[in-house]
């Protein structure tokens, strides 16, 4: 799937991540979990990486698992992983858009892409002290689903400790 602006500098392209992706996904994790630490607190490894179970399990081969690689004029710019995928709920992971591609409308027209190719019923995770999440997953509820998205808190499993995340919900496409 492709959106062409008709100009190939901003071709929009989401498609799945093959095993020969992963390295670029991988860099693209480290940029993610980079932007997430400001909110969590999560430092990097000794070795300077991030915690990856979910990278893990996004390329792990498992049916339930999917991975998504989106790039803009040819240019890695995101992912997506899809958990659930055998569950009448699927769950938007991981959603990444690197800072030079923000605020032009790439990440909806990503989330549309990845949504589309496994529709039904969706939910998607992010935190309430994230200010540009809740408006992005705000506006991403209001795009995909007008009207028929909602939103509630809560407890992040075995981890009292953690303010609740805030779940939005919604089908696509709409009923």
């Amino acid at each position: 799937m492709t959106e062409n602006s008709g100009n190939s500098e901003h071709d929009l392209t989401v498609r799945p991540a093959t095993p020969t992706d992963r390295p670029t996904v991988e860099r693209l994790w480290l940029l993610f979990r980079h932007d997430l630490s400001e909110f969590g607190g999560q430092l990097p490894n000794a070795d300077g990486t991030f915690r990856s179970e979910r990278l893990e399990a996004a390329f792990s081969g498992s049916g339930d698992w999917a991975a998504y690689l989106i790039s803009l004029g040819g240019h890695p710019v995101g992912f997506a992983f899809v958990r659930a995928l055998s569950e009448p709920t699927r769950v938007l992971n991981s959603f990444f858009v690197v800072r030079g591609a923000r605020r032009s409308g790439i990440g909806l027209r990503a989330v549309r892409q990845v949504v589309a190719r496994h529709p039904g019923q969706w939910t998607v995770a992010f935190q309430d002290d994230n200010p540009a999440a809740v408006r992005f997953w705000r506006r991403v509820g209001d795009a995909l689903a007008p009207g028929e998205w909602k939103e509630e808190r809560r407890p992040v499993p075995e981890r009292p400790g953690l303010a609740p995340d805030v779940w939005i919900s919604f089908r696509y496409p709409g009923s």
